[in-house]
């Protein structure tokens, strides 16, 4: 078979191009932080492969490290204070408005919120389950930007919970959220664009970097012993006006 990423002839079972170093999709369920990639050691799990491409393999535990959870989270709440303040709205239009409506409000909002936080979490746990505990991606990275590719078995899994993000985003007026769920339930990749990414956000203690464009949101991982490598690596190339949170 040939490499998908640059066409080079390879054996039928490899995992890995030894002409790039890119995935090849061959026993991608074996692919883990400790599976060697073809190029230079930059850091402990980065490479510079022949290519000219910077790769690394993240794998985290999904219940140690909730990045996703918490984004869902913050989705689903923006959807539920969206729909508190429409119904607060229109209890002020239409003169209705008292003490006790409004606490009345408060408290539809409070169930809600409880009811979507723990719904969240059980498909969290099922989904988390179905990927064997472990979310694994590979990183690609050069001088135009940064790409976060999942593992295909994975990708297969996480298909109808990328349009439920994309569904969520649109609810809540987060052109963002719907956009990468859109994105990730269509490509089993998210590239960003260097010269298009408006901000950063920074998450030492999670081991992620927010990389964020106007309608697209992508998180990259490293692991502590790598993290400031690819954060250097990309503030270096943003765009000076970007924001670093």
């Amino acid at each position: 078979m040939f490499c998908p990423s640059c066409g080079t002839q390879i054996n039928d079972n490899a995992r890995f191009c030894p002409g790039c170093g890119a995935l090849t999709g061959a026993d991608s369920s074996a692919v883990s932080p400790g599976t060697p990639l073809q190029g230079r050691k930059v850091t402990e799990n980065i490479y510079l492969c022949p290519d000219g491409v910077y790769r690394w393999i993240y794998e985290f535990a999904m219940l140690k490290n909730p990045t996703v959870l918490f984004t869902i989270w913050a989705v689903f709440g923006g959807i539920i204070i969206g729909i508190w303040l429409f119904m607060q709205l229109l209890a002020l239009i239409e003169g209705d408005m008292n003490a006790e409506q409004f606490l009345s409000g408060i408290g539809f909002l409070a169930v809600m919120a409880a009811g979507a936080f723990v719904l969240s979490f059980l498909g969290y746990l099922i989904v988390a389950a179905r990927y064997g505990w472990k979310y694994i991606v590979i990183f690609e990275m050069d001088e135009n930007g940064v790409t976060h590719k999942q593992m295909q078995h994975q990708f297969q899994k996480a298909r109808a919970v990328s349009w439920l993000t994309a569904a969520a985003g649109l609810l809540a007026g987060a052109p963002a959220v719907a956009g990468a769920g859109i994105n990730s339930a269509v490509h089993d990749s998210i590239h960003s664009d260097f010269s298009k990414v408006k901000n950063i956000k920074v998450r030492r203690r999670r081991n992620t970097i927010y990389v964020n464009e106007a309608l697209f949101k992508n998180q990259v991982y490293a692991a502590s012993e790598d993290f400031d490598f690819v954060l250097n690596y990309i503030s270096e190339r943003i765009p000076a006006e970007a924001v670093r949170k």
